[in-house]
């Protein structure tokens, strides 16, 4: 098992991270309509401009399939410049529209035009200082993400539940990218402002109650509780919540 304390001190960077970026990705501010098909989004973990478009999909509380391109990797790169015809990050395609763009500002404005039925909101619009927070944010987590390591590759994708601005779902992604495994990002950011903040120190406090009708409540009903990261694995019927574990585990089944 790994290091408790180790983790902890992992956990307060990645809040650090996430304070940085001020808290973008952590409240779906303008759920969207999940489309037919998912995007299908080419990245990397700790590169900033595909956090961007990761924050919007949160905002929207939009679904998509990840497959992570970290540098050194093998798995997906070479499928991602054939798709789109050079090595830029992020890469999205949408096929339900035929579909294929580059540059966050431009994939972050299609995602809240095409799926919000809006304009993009003034705290996710790209800014002459945001690349800087970005990149301190990326330096705060010592870039973890960027590099591709040895992986076994799973028959199957695996499933996450997650919200980009969660500093415990941000440790497992961060494996997943470097480990270059392919998944399904479920969003489920915070539905409103009462619910900000750890379990036992919301906003609201009281008892949790979901919104009605809403992803929140539907996870609820599956499972009884609201936590991320949660992580279904199909090629060993695997499902489990707690970042450390799901690391542990992740090392455990795929890392060479």
């Amino acid at each position: 098992m790994p290091n408790a304390f180790l983790h902890q001190v992992e956990v307060a960077r990645s809040l650090l991270a996430s304070s940085i970026t001020l808290g973008r990705g952590v409240l779906a501010v303008a759920p969207g309509r999940q489309p037919a098909r998912l995007f299908r989004l080419y990245d990397f973990e700790a590169c900033l401009y595909c956090r961007n478009v990761r924050e919007a999909l949160t905002a929207l509380h939009l679904d998509a399939e990840i497959f992570p391109c970290p540098k050194g990797g093998t798995r997906f790169r070479s499928e991602a410049l054939r798709i789109g015809g050079k090595m830029l990050f992020p890469l999205l395609v949408d096929p339900n529209n035929d579909t294929v763009m580059y540059e966050s500002a431009d994939i972050v404005a299609y995602l809240f035009r095409t799926y919000g039925d809006r304009d993009v909101p003034l705290s996710y619009r790209a800014t002459p200082v945001q690349p800087a927070f970005g990149a301190l944010a990326s330096g705060v987590r010592g870039l973890r993400g960027v590099r591709a390591r040895p992986s076994r590759e799973p028959r199957e994708q695996l499933h996450l539940w997650s919200f980009e601005g969660s500093p415990y779902s941000r440790l497992v992604r961060e494996r997943l990218s470097e480990l270059e495994i392919p998944y399904v990002l479920h969003n489920l950011g915070k539905e409103r402002w009462g619910e900000i903040g750890p379990p036992h120190f919301r906003i609201e406090g009281g008892p949790y109650v979901p919104e009605a009708g809403g992803k929140r409540e539907a996870f609820f009903q599956a499972h009884g509780r609201v936590q991320v990261p949660y992580l279904e694995d199909p090629n060993t019927d695997t499902k489990m919540f707690e970042s450390a574990r799901i690391i542990e585990y992740l090392e455990r089944t795929y890392a060479a």
